[in-house]
């Protein structure tokens, strides 16, 4: 679709609803497409090529917001949809107590097209799958599995953006992830391997050594292995050093959440009205940014148009900042952080995360290890729980006993629990090098909206103590 026919149709939108009541508008476009393949057991389960593509229109009037879309892409139906949206907010107007404020800011025009040596879309089907079937064949070199379960996805497209203020914003999201699981059964339990990539790069990224099908592959039969052997993990509480992946978990789903506006200016987050307050030790700085060196999901504006940036939420244990939509920044007199995002064009964006994550310290993974000393070692999650209280728990997918500053047994059944701001008080140390993904097949589920692709990862934490449960 032609992108000056789409912007057309965006201002027309703009103009159409301030002639008709609006105070202020939003338009965007997306046109993404998504392709999914999962080769399961030898065989191809699925194989399927979606678009996402339509418009979505934001009015407000005296304050309240109406939202409302079609996928339709005409004239016609822009407008219509401009007219649904301003009936919304007209109609909740009277009973809305949360009034969002728009001031004048500068107009922004902007083109980003995110480049990538080999685009996912220039590669043909035969040459993915046959990636998963190197990936399945190294599992099985390293375990005899009774099931194996390959998967590709790829999202890549077009979102364009306008308002009343006369921006103009232009950009290419993408993403690919590619993921290997091993099944085996033993005589009393099932064990289950996996490893996974995910990033907004394109196919040049399995020419690495560490991302390639056979090394994603080949580390998912290796773990799958130790856990037919693996020790049950030991409850109570034990000094722990928490993976990349564990501790993304924690920094979104545990933390970033009580930081998201909604909740804070609802007073329904514990960390509400505390900034400039030490909730955490000095070697907890947590941040959230659009665009990271450290990899994950490319996001160089959200969807109201705001540059992404980088917020730090708390810094050496003091927490010094919330994320932010435009009518929340301007409710608690802030800067904006970029953070209203909406899943596709038939979702009103919300405060949400982009990528998330601690901020790298200064120790070697081998000194962290040697700091915990006897503890247990967390190096990945397989899902979990948090609430809004702050209190936790998730499983442990692969980890490993410490004893005496070296890892030694692989363990099973673990999980971790506790509550968010004891947990941050408890870091002692930090590694300096880190790892950040996104996945395709997982993401933020807020509001409904899922799966949002966001940035989850982070360096090793090492952490003084820890609930574990097991056995």
């Amino acid at each position: 679709m032609d992108n000056e026919y789409i912007f057309d149709l965006l201002h027309k939108a703009t103009e159409f609803g301030n002639k008709n009541g609006a105070d202020f508008v939003e338009a965007r476009y997306d046109d993404l497409t998504l392709t999914t393949i999962n080769y399961t057991n030898d065989q191809v389960k699925e194989s399927s090529t979606k678009q996402r593509r339509g418009l979505g229109v934001m009015t407000y009037v005296n304050g309240s917001p109406g939202y409302s879309f079609t996928p339709d892409i005409s004239l016609e139906a822009i407008k219509n949809s401009t007219i649904r949206a301003l009936g919304i907010a007209k109609a909740t107007d009277p009973l809305n107590k949360m009034k969002i404020s728009y001031d004048d800011r500068p107009v922004i025009k902007d083109s980003i097209e995110h480049k990538v040596k080999i685009h996912p879309r220039t590669v043909e089907f035969d040459e993915k799958l046959d990636m998963l079937k190197r990936g399945v064949s190294a599992a099985k070199e390293k375990i005899d599995a009774q099931s194996t379960i390959g998967l590709w996805g790829e999202l890549w497209g077009d979102k364009l953006f306008v308002n009343s203020e006369g921006s103009e914003i232009y950009w290419t999201p993408n993403l690919v992830d590619f993921r290997i699981t091993a099944i085996a059964m033993t005589e009393t339990t099932q064990a289950r391997g996996g490893d996974a990539i995910g990033q907004s790069q394109g196919m040049e990224l399995f020419e690495k050594e560490r991302y390639s099908p056979e090394t994603i592959g080949k580390n998912a039969g290796i773990w799958c292995k130790e856990q037919t052997e693996a020790v049950a993990a030991p409850p109570g509480k034990h000094r722990a050093l928490v993976g990349p992946r564990m501790g993304g978990v924690l920094a979104h789903e545990s933390f970033g959440h009580l930081s998201e506006s909604d909740f804070v200016v609802t007073g329904m987050s514990p960390i509400a009205d505390r900034l400039g307050e030490q909730l955490g030790s000095e070697h907890a700085t947590i941040i959230d940014e659009g665009i990271s060196d450290y990899g994950g999901f490319f996001l160089p504006y959200d969807d109201q148009g705001t540059k992404t940036g980088k917020t730090t939420l708390m810094d050496k244990g003091t927490l010094i900042g919330y994320l932010h939509d435009r009518g929340s920044s301007n409710k608690m007199n802030t800067a904006t952080t970029g953070n209203s995002r909406a899943i596709t064009f038939m979702y009103p964006p919300i405060p949400r995360m982009k990528n998330t994550y601690f901020k790298p310290g200064e120790l070697t993974f081998e000194e962290a290890v040697e700091l915990v000393g006897d503890g247990i070692y967390t190096a990945g999650t397989s899902g979990g729980q948090a609430d809004l209280d702050g209190t936790f728990l998730f499983k442990c997918s692969r980890g490993y006993l410490i004893e005496n500053g070296e890892i030694t047994k692989p363990m099973k059944d673990a999980a971790l629990s506790g509550q968010i701001l004891d947990f941050i008080q408890q870091i002692v140390g930090v590694t300096k090098t880190m790892e950040l993904f996104t996945s395709y097949f997982g993401g933020c589920g807020k509001g409904g909206q899922y799966p949002l692709p966001v940035g989850l990862g982070g360096p090793d934490l090492v952490v003084d103590e820890v609930l574990v449960g097991g056995e």
